[in-house]
């Protein structure tokens, strides 16, 4: 090959008059043809998989990848050549000429060191050797379709009442298989046999062809079970986070800063559940919106007052999942989430054909698009295993998708058709959903008493790290105020100047790191809220390091119907102040809620709290061994691919049985009968207290006039008709339908109704019209996730 570029050179000198444009055009326009015709079928000519089609003959030669890579610098130097036999043919005088061209012999010299020469002999080899066979190819399929009499060419569509769609998908893959490289990728070659193998063996929208072997595929026997084990080394953890990204560096930070705290708390569960066998998951977690093709907002403002809310969610999910004993892989990026599943090459039109190599897989809504926009039709067969991170909740009504579309619930989110209890929230504000959390940090003794000793009586932080955050109306009347009592500082960050939106009397101290800004809160006496942003974990952060949490109440409420925040979540919910949760679970004196623009109360709250005496406080559900006791109860309890013992069972008599329910003593709410039969559910039947809501109540709310949870896993124990007469409500009629309010009666028309689609069982939601059955549960002291029986 040495030889053959020498006599090349030695050519281009003697003969340059033969090198026209025009030939050069022809011969470079011939050899990219064969180049393109290379890597358009290279994924045709490697080795025969299982499962190809039997129509496709393939020849083994260089891996695809490897004759791209050596093409790309065959082409490069095509093109170099052909950019100085351009400027030769153009050139008159001989003496440049003869410039030029020992200027190209050399740059061909230069070729021969390049590690080349073995792969382009190889390469040029095989170009010959596949034009033969795709001839072979072209022939051999057009004898199939044309010498075969149906038992490998003409395939007829089958008639089968089982398999409906069949017909109209063979009309779309006639039409559009070539849309997608996974369909070749999968023996398809535009044949009619092939998409019907393909319908009938990756998708299932045809029946099996009896003349296939069935057998092909053996059944795959289910992985053994482990037992998950407590660790404390994060090392591990830490090597899959990785770097590269602002938001990972900030996220192995927090993870670092709290392990010792985790290692505590997983001994402390450990001997809480000592007598408890867990099974260890195989658990997936792919951070959408941290992907680039998410857009990862998030990253760049780390740094720069950004929000943070998600990574210290993120990060503390993962320590929770990794701390349990689980086997946990991280995805960041789309390449990741690809390798993690098994994606078959292609634009994801195309199903997973393997076993999910998951039980669980937690991700956002930024991930959840992606899943779907690449594991094709698989994301509907395994979608029971998927668990949404989701800050503000998806309401059952806008969770489902033909619901939504038709009463006006549709947005940009929901409309997945999930079970409402795949969504996970930060906060537990939301029922019908699950409450995963976060955590935040524990003092010691010795913190705690460096609190009482040096707080400051008369010194206030603001929550607000961005400057958009103080362009609040009115605020300069009630700082003016509380200027008036304390010291006022900011954590504003800023690049060059004092951000103009900070009054003047602010000690602004610029963005803080974590630690630095835990030293600033143990000082502080107050923590004060403008109004935003919502429902975020510094809150609690503050009240854990000693500070009272003021913060503004809404007049009216902020919802998707008045507030633009809030315009195409899904969700209704209607947030009373910039802190729900540290209102209603947390309150007086830790957390003070009044009307800002009342200055005589805002004056008297700034008074009072320079009275008061608070010390630390940090409810346990946001402590590490909280949320470990959490998310290990989900684990192993949640369960959304078993298909559900059908209730109530066929040919029951309830009036044999005296009905399923019992009354309280001294109470308006039902139990569960002892006496009859009980069915697997979590939580336990023995947790389930039936009452039914006012006219114009939620479930949510009337649960928790009781002191009660609303609880969604129970609503099909109460979605029969003895749950009417039980609570003493007379039915004229009784009808099933779609409506996210049912179970409910209708005292105007004595009617009762029953729910049709248990996707819309909903805690949430109400109506003048009707009175909600709703099943309640109680909850164990400080960790509303769980009933007192839960763990």
């Amino acid at each position: 090959m040495t030889a053959s570029i020498g006599e090349l050179s030695m050519m281009l000198r003697r003969c340059p008059v033969t090198f026209k444009p025009f030939r050069i055009f022809v011969v470079g326009v011939g050899f990219f043809s064969l180049c393109f015709l290379m890597t358009s079928l290279g994924g045709q000519f490697l080795a025969k998989r299982p499962g190809d089609s039997p129509f496709t003959t393939r020849a083994e030669v260089l891996s695809g990848q490897e004759s791209r890579g050596v093409l790309r610098k065959i082409s490069d130097m095509l093109e170099m050549i052909m950019k100085r036999m351009d400027a030769m043919s153009k050139l008159g005088n001989t003496t440049h000429t003869h410039s030029r061209l020992d200027e190209l012999s050399s740059a061909l010299d230069r070729i021969q060191p390049m590690g080349l020469v073995d792969r382009i002999q190889a390469i040029a080899q095989n170009m010959s050797d596949m034009a033969v066979r795709v001839e072979q190819i072209l022939q051999r399929s057009m004898a199939n379709s044309r010498g075969k009499d149906g038992v490998f060419g003409s395939c007829e569509t089958p008639k089968d009442p089982h398999y409906p769609d069949c017909t109209s998908k063979m009309d779309w893959m006639r039409a559009r298989w070539t849309s997608d490289p996974c369909y070749a990728y999968y023996g398809v070659d535009g044949s009619d046999c092939s998409f019907l193998i393909y319908l009938s063996e990756v998708e299932w929208f045809c029946p099996p062809l009896p003349w296939r072997n069935q057998t092909a595929t053996p059944t795959l026997k289910p992985l053994p079970k482990k037992q998950a084990v407590f660790q404390s080394d994060i090392g591990t953890l830490l090597e899959q986070v990785g770097t590269g990204k602002e938001s990972l560096s900030f996220m192995r930070r927090r993870i670092r800063r709290l392990s010792a705290q985790w290692a505590s708390a997983a001994r402390r569960l450990d001997e809480k559940l000592r007598s408890h066998w867990r099974e260890q998951k195989r658990i997936l977690v792919h951070v959408g919106f941290l992907t680039e093709e998410s857009g990862d907002v998030f990253s760049p403002k780390v740094l720069k007052g950004g929000p943070l809310g998600e990574m210290v969610q993120w990060a503390d999910i993962l320590t929770a999942l990794h701390v349990l004993g689980h086997d946990v892989k991280i995805s960041v990026s789309l390449k990741e989430l690809h390798g993690f599943l098994g994606v078959p090459p292609g634009r994801g039109s195309c199903p997973l054909t393997g076993p999910l190599p998951f039980d669980l897989m937690y991700t956002d809504y930024h991930g959840l698009q992606q899943m779907k926009q690449h594991m094709g039709l698989s994301l509907r067969k395994h979608k029971c295993h998927i668990r949404v991170i989701d800050t503000f909740g998806t309401e059952p009504a806008y969770n489902h998708e033909e619901y939504a579309t038709l009463h006006g619930y549709r947005t940009n989110w929901g409309y997945w058709n999930l079970h409402s209890q795949q969504y996970m929230t930060m906060f537990p504000h939301t029922p019908d959903n699950s409450f995963m959390g976060f955590v935040a940090e524990e003092l010691n003794e010795t913190e705690r008493m460096f609190i009482q000793r040096n707080k400051v009586n008369n010194m206030a932080v603001v929550y607000g790290k961005d400057a958009s955050m103080w362009k609040v109306r009115g605020k300069e009347h009630f700082l003016a105020i509380l200027h008036r009592y304390m010291e006022i500082h900011g954590t504003v960050y800023y690049e060059t100047q004092r951000p103009p939106e900070v009054p003047a009397f602010v000690k602004n101290h610029g963005l803080l790191p974590q630690q630095e800004l835990q030293q600033l809160l143990r000082k502080a006496k107050l923590f004060i809220g403008f109004g935003f942003p919502y429902e975020g974990p510094a809150p609690l952060e503050a009240i854990a390091n000693g500070c009272i949490f003021l913060q503004p109440k809404f007049h009216p409420p902020h919802s998707s119907l008045n507030h633009e925040f809030f315009r195409g979540k899904p969700t209704s919910r209607k947030v009373s102040s910039q802190h729900p949760y540290a209102e209603e679970y947390i309150g007086r004196p830790h957390v003070i809620t009044i009307d800002f623009n009342n200055s005589e109360e805002f004056d008297a709250t700034i008074r009072e709290i320079m009275k008061i005496n608070v010390e630390p406080f940090l409810p346990y559900e946001y402590t590490c061994e909280g949320m470990l006791e959490r998310v290990h109860a989900y684990i192993q309890n949640q369960d959304f691919c078993s298909p559900e013992v059908p209730f109530p069972p066929a040919n029951t008599s309830w009036a044999l049985l005296g009905g399923p329910f019992l009354p309280l003593p001294n109470s308006r709410m039902l139990t569960w009968a002892s006496n009859v039969s009980s069915f697997p559910s979590w939580p336990s039947l023995t947790a389930l207290r039936l009452l039914t809501s006012l006219q114009g109540q939620s479930c949510v709310e009337a649960c928790r006039s009781e002191g009660l949870i609303c609880e969604p896993a129970l609503y099909r124990f109460i979605n029969i008709k003895e749950a009417f007469s039980a609570l003493d409500l007379q039915c004229e009629g009784l009808e099933s339908e779609m409506n996210h309010l049912f179970p409910a009666f209708s005292a105007e028309h004595a009617e009762c109704c029953l729910q049709h689609d248990p996707l819309l069982f909903s805690c949430a939601g109400s109506s003048p019209k009707y009175q909600r059955l709703c099943p309640c549960r109680d909850y164990r002291k400080g960790q509303v996730a769980l009933c007192k029986d839960c763990l």
